[in-house]
């Protein structure tokens, strides 16, 4: 089984919640103010990332967290 963390990044506010639940896999971006995912590849403005079974608590602690609905984990 595979877990996937998808940001939906243009649509993110900058709230902090996902890179203070989970600061192993986010950071806040200098420039603009709104969230990165780390590690993640980018396709046409979507972010994605595989992550290990022992990530998967924290980040989807995070997406419930986020106001804005702009992450999304699942597994496959």
């Amino acid at each position: 089984m595979s877990i996937r963390v998808t940001h939906y990044r243009a649509k993110c506010i900058g709230c902090f919640g996902c890179v203070a639940l989970a600061p192993d896999r986010w950071r806040m971006s200098k420039k603009d103010g709104k969230s990165v995912l780390l590690g993640a590849n980018e396709k046409k403005g979507v972010y994605t990332v595989a992550i290990e079974e022992d990530e998967f608590r924290v980040n989807e602690k995070a997406a419930k967290m986020c106001p804005a609905r702009v992450i999304q984990v699942n597994k496959y």
